[in-house]
């Protein structure tokens, strides 16, 4: 008798519990976009005789029901805190912790991705720079978890086989090693990027590989708000947020900084700290993703042009080799397409760099 009245209250307990989550989600207004996942989240579906013969429509409504599921973020913290700490997993999604750091076990390599960074490097060397006197430059940003991976005993690319196929691929560079000028503790805490702030050795390798030298005295200046890096929002668990900090000088504040992103051109500064409260604080730097920027120093002691076809690790090194240049041109392939390039840039006696993360070499198909 007795274990018969207990099923029934388990039974109205649960069914209570789905009742008031059903309600609390027809009731709560659709959220449009996840700020800790940094995306779009999924709509309701549109309801039509084609869409649900088909299967469409369910399989979407499953979609919009997990992406608009009440306290989702609350959830995906507790499943997150579960799987790290009560299981004992050694990583959520491939996410893991190690020595603070939130990072990404960044595997395997993808030969097929480094195939098409490889042509794609080629056909802008054949098509705008092979007849030119441009000096070619090439260098590979190690994502963080070379560092953290041997180390937390979690999966890795091989990044000797990256930067000996690259390399093969682009032998008609000069290739700039900086493996070696960097650590875990040049990268955000929460986020993929490195910090600013730690760069000027890498800088000064780079300007000097080039036959460029740079300014070496700055002053570090903090944003006030916090910075949750990408990290955080995937593994979704409470951590420290980091601070971003930039670098400026006499020089830099001389600068002039403009951007093409919409084919005209438009002067922006270079640090948007308007962006310290954005969803992507780390898009202050430079114009962030923008697809073509340049910065022209009238101080600077020589005529020499940079041009650095980059991804977003490039827009907060860019001021400081801007130091050493008279104008610096930054592109991002992922944002312009690579047949348009001489329509805004005539390729004639510069330094060119090509400085790309092993993330973005990995993941190449983002080339235009």
């Amino acid at each position: 008798m007795w274990n018969t009245i207990k099923n029934k209250i388990y039974v109205l307990i649960m069914a209570g519990i789905l009742l008031l989550f059903s309600f609390l989600a027809w009731l709560k207004p659709t959220n449009d976009y996840s700020q800790s996942e940094r995306r779009l989240l999924a709509d309701f579906p549109e309801l039509s005789a084609e869409a649900v013969l088909s299967g469409d429509f369910m399989e979407d409504f499953e979609t919009y029901t997990l992406d608009q599921f009440p306290i989702r973020n609350t959830f995906r913290s507790i499943k997150s805190l579960a799987s790290l700490y009560l299981f004992q997993q050694s990583g959520v999604n491939d996410l893991y912790i190690h020595e603070g750091y939130l990072t990404k076990a960044e595997y395997p390599l993808s030969e097929t991705m480094l195939d098409f960074a490889g042509d794609k490097f080629w056909y802008l060397y054949d098509t705008y720079m092979a007849d030119t006197n441009v000096n070619l430059y090439f260098s590979i940003i190690p994502d963080k978890n070379y560092y953290l991976a041997p180390e937390a005993g979690q999966l890795s690319m091989n990044y000797d086989t990256l930067v000996s196929s690259m390399t093969e691929k682009t032998a008609y560079m000069e290739y700039i090693d900086i493996f070696s000028l960097l650590k875990a503790s040049n990268y955000y805490y929460t986020d993929t990027h490195w910090r600013q702030e730690t760069l000027l050795p890498v800088a000064i390798t780079l300007a000097g590989n080039m036959g460029a030298q740079i300014a070496t005295s700055y002053t570090v200046n903090e944003l006030e708000s916090p910075f949750y890096g990408v990290y955080y929002g995937q593994l979704s668990l409470p951590v420290t947020p980091d601070t971003i900090q930039y670098l400026t000088s006499d020089i830099l504040d001389a600068c002039m900084v403009t951007s093409y992103n919409t084919g005209m051109p438009v002067q922006k500064e270079m640090y948007d700290l308007s962006k310290a409260d954005s969803k992507d604080p780390y898009e202050m730097f430079v114009c962030g993703n923008d697809a073509l920027v340049t910065i022209e120093n009238p101080n600077a002691s020589t005529d020499k042009e940079l041009i650095i076809f980059r991804d977003s690790f490039g827009s907060s090194i860019a001021p400081l080799l801007a130091t050493g240049y008279r104008k610096v041109t930054l592109v991002d392939i992922r944002y312009i397409n690579s047949g348009m390039l001489g329509n805004f840039i005539e390729f004639d006696n510069q330094d060119v760099l090509f400085l790309y993360s092993t993330l973005v070499l990995n993941a190449s198909t983002a080339f235009k």
